[in-house]
């Protein structure tokens, strides 16, 4: 019996700008950040009823007539309406994770951020594996602002810090709009966790 591959005949793309971009399956360090982010992010959610979280391939559709497929959505109970009946999201979610791949860095850092911003997303995060970093985007007055950069540092490159540079350290990523959660950035970035 032969096996048919979905993605071969449903193929995922997103429109960017008016032209259809196809969407190359993940890596598996690429998935198990968004996995991870996905469980504690869902947990919190779950636990506090306040919301949804949706990985990967779900279709988000702005306003512009962009399709995008991020990384990570997270929709807030108040802004549920977006779901439409939990087939597709129209509009702008709360929050919204890419993580950067050599295919998509380029769209990500630029129209996709400015779609983003655009359209109403309050919290961005930009998550690089190579670097080991978060970018926090935060929306204010319409326009994003650049929160923190949040990276994951080495032993070795802890004791090359002064005391002073070693107590502004931050280990956790705050999600601005889930009050009380911290992700671990070690969590983030951890290798069958």
């Amino acid at each position: 019996m032969e096996i048919i591959n979905e993605r071969l005949l449903y193929p995922s793309y997103e429109i960017i700008g008016g032209e259809k971009f196809m969407s190359p399956a993940a890596n598996l360090d690429h998935s198990g950040i968004i996995m991870r982010l996905g469980m504690i992010i869902g947990t919190h959610l779950s636990n506090n009823k306040s919301g949804y979280v949706y990985p990967d391939d779900v279709d988000v559709h702005f306003s512009d007539g962009s399709l995008y497929k991020p990384d990570l959505v997270v929709v807030l109970k108040s802004n549920e309406k977006i779901l439409a009946g939990q087939k597709n999201i129209y509009g702008a979610p709360d929050m919204v994770v890419e993580v950067l791949s050599h295919s998509t860095r380029k769209k990500d850092l630029t129209i996709k951020k400015d779609t983003y911003e655009a359209q109403g997303v309050r919290e961005y995060w930009i998550v690089d594996p190579r670097a080991k970093s978060v970018m926090v985007y935060l929306l204010r007055d319409g326009k994003y602002f650049l929160d923190e950069v949040y990276n994951l540092m080495s032993e070795d490159d802890l004791n090359l810090l002064d005391e002073d540079e070693k107590a502004d350290v931050k280990y956790k990523v705050p999600v601005s709009i889930l009050e009380g959660l911290e992700v671990p950035i070690e969590f983030i970035f951890s290798w069958g966790y």
